[in-house]
């Protein structure tokens, strides 16, 4: 089980996370999701605000890779994960909520990611290696 640290949970916070899935027939998708943010510390979340090609893959079944990376220090993770589609509850609710405060539409779903590996970006001998 992998487990975020620190610095991981303040760089999901502060820089911007590219949610990576892919569709039943093979064809990647690359997407920026502004609300990435931390659930604990095994799981990131996002809300769903379009309803597009991410969604669609997780409804399919794909995995999801989030990569995040601070350019001022060179430094990096990519997180691979089993995500969970949430449609209504607290944790819904919850997370509506801040979309709507930061001026964003109520998200068609919340996706809790599951961190399943953890993947240095930092540049250098760590790059590309599994860290948790």
């Amino acid at each position: 089980m992998a487990k975020l640290t620190q610095e991981m949970k303040e760089m999901v916070m502060t820089q911007q996370c590219f949610h990576a899935t892919v569709s039943k027939e093979g064809v990647p998708n690359i997407a920026p999701k502004r609300s990435t943010r931390v659930f604990n510390d095994e799981t990131l979340i996002f809300s769903e605000g379009t309803g597009g090609t991410t969604y669609k893959n997780i409804l399919d079944g794909s995995k999801i890779a989030i990569a995040v990376v601070n350019r001022d220090i060179l430094d990096g993770y990519r997180f691979l994960g089993t995500p969970k589609v949430i449609v209504e509850g607290e944790i819904y609710d919850k997370s509506a909520e801040l979309s709507l405060k930061a001026g964003m539409p109520k998200p068609k779903a919340v996706i809790l990611i599951h961190i399943d590996e953890i993947y240095s970006l930092k540049l250098g001998p760590m790059a590309g290696k599994k860290i948790g």
